[in-house]
């Protein structure tokens, strides 16, 4: 589907928050924990925030890498309006360097050429409204290095009265963190491991700043919260380490955030792994229900018990799925099970179908 109508066009360079000068001639970044320390006319490592005249600019506000309808449930959000569909974009660039990523052709992107499709945030509003999506999604790379464009896209959002989702890495600093998250309603994080050594090795970052936001994230915040973790076969997926991740969510976080165990395939530069069994994922699920989390679910395979949202109450299953389909649906308009009248944990709302398994490409004008 293509859109047509007549906007505003993306600045070239848009002002950026979250930066001081050093005194030295150089600026540091402070939007997140790398503090990228600039001279005019350097990025970050993210490669998207640039000095420029003695200031931090966001280089592609207004520009995307793609849109795109998809299931809700692909984010991964499980429980935020089950079976709604969510108009989804990124832009380029990250501020992780993750050895195993999954969207690298994006979120390792140098070539701006890439980015196009141009979009202000009112338009992005306005497509989602006209194509019925009732959420927007910052995805395909980590939406906090474009804070001001995610931000300025979710207020309006907000203003067309459609939801935000972020799916992010959580890698951000304390300040940055709080204006960020003040404007999205939902938000999966991906814990990738619960090391230091993996995020130092893996993925040239540290786990601390991550476990702050997930601590933020619940507890200071209205945003709804999931977790996903990508089992990596040798790396990430020892029984203890899950447990003591999974001992670590119920403790600091509550036993009700959902975390989902996806699959690992071979991609970027970690082609020599194997991909993730389904096995894995499956014990991954049986130490987490066992550490008392109760919505756990396994990702990119067939397994519908691993999908199912069951009532932590009666165990009645209450939301069957396999993959992004959803099976059967029995979760009352209000979020609570109709057997035993548990609220389950979650934003829900009258069911009306699910979107499925699809995915609907949307091009906005083609941009500068």
């Amino acid at each position: 589907m293509t859109r047509t109508t007549e906007r505003r066009q993306p600045p070239e360079h848009f002002p950026g928050r979250y930066w001081h000068a050093l005194g030295d001639g150089r600026i540091q970044c402070d939007l997140c924990p790398r503090d990228c320390k600039l001279h005019e006319g350097q990025r970050g490592l993210c490669f998207v925030r640039k000095c420029e005249q003695n200031q931090i600019v966001l280089t592609t506000y207004g520009r995307s890498s793609g849109f795109c309808i998809d299931p809700i449930e692909k984010k991964p959000l499980n429980h935020f309006y089950p079976g709604s569909s969510v108009l989804s974009f990124g832009t380029a660039g990250c501020n992780l360097s993750c050895r195993f990523c999954q969207n690298w052709d994006i979120s390792k992107s140098r070539e701006f050429d890439r980015l196009c499709d141009a979009a202000m945030p009112e338009d992005i509003a306005r497509a989602a409204s006209e194509y019925g999506s009732p959420s927007v999604a910052f995805t395909y790379n980590d939406p906090v290095i474009f804070l001001e464009y995610a931000v300025d896209t979710a207020k309006a959002c907000h203003e067309a009265g459609i939801h935000t989702v972020a799916v992010t890495a959580g890698y951000i600093h304390e300040e940055a963190r709080k204006e960020f998250f003040a404007h999205m309603d939902a938000a999966n994080v991906d814990l990738k491991a619960f090391t230091e050594s993996f995020y130092h090795k893996l993925c040239v970052g540290h786990l601390q700043p991550v476990l702050d936001t997930l601590r933020y994230i619940r507890h200071e915040t209205d945003c709804w919260l999931e977790i996903t973790t990508l089992l990596i076969p040798g790396y990430n997926d020892d029984a203890d380490e899950i447990r003591a991740m999974c001992r670590w969510i119920r403790t600091e976080l509550g036993a009700d955030v959902p975390l989902h165990f996806t699959a690992f395939h071979p991609d970027w530069k970690m082609m020599d792994v194997p991909p993730t069994p389904s096995s894995t994922l499956r014990r991954a699920r049986r130490i987490a229900l066992e550490e008392g989390l109760v919505h756990v679910y396994t990702g990119n395979v067939h397994d519908p018990e691993g999908g199912t949202t069951f009532c932590p109450g009666c165990g009645l299953a209450l939301i069957t799925r396999d993959w992004y389909e959803i099976l059967q649906y029995r979760l009352t308009d209000d979020g609570h099970c109709p057997q035993c009248g548990r609220a389950i944990a979650g934003r829900f709302g009258p069911f009306h179908g699910a979107f499925g398994n699809r995915r609907l490409p949307v091009r906005m004008n083609r941009g500068s």
